[in-house]
């Protein structure tokens, strides 16, 4: 069986410049093969528990040992919510 889920990051260092590792850690999620989302304020990640998770697990450790302080944020939903669509 397998457990669909969706995850929300945010990835906040705590730096001046700031933006080349956000970009880094969101190019590397869109070069898996798994369905990869952005808006302004976060990253969406979609798929099978395990895939999202073992991709998640190496990319936070790359992208927190890349910077000297910085904040992940992450949610989790168990369902995949990558075909949403706001009704309003």
């Amino acid at each position: 069986m397998s457990l669909k889920i969706s995850v929300e990051l945010t990835f906040s260092p705590l730096m001046d410049d700031f933006e080349e590792p956000i970009q880094q850690f969101i190019k590397k999620l869109r070069a898996s093969a798994l369905t990869v989302k952005e808006n302004p304020l976060s990253t969406q990640v979609y798929g099978d528990y395990d895939q999202v998770m073992d991709l998640i697990n190496t990319e936070m450790k790359f992208a927190l040992s890349n910077v000297d302080c910085g904040l992940m944020y992450m949610k989790i939903v168990k369902t995949d919510r990558s075909d949403y669509e706001p009704d309003f």
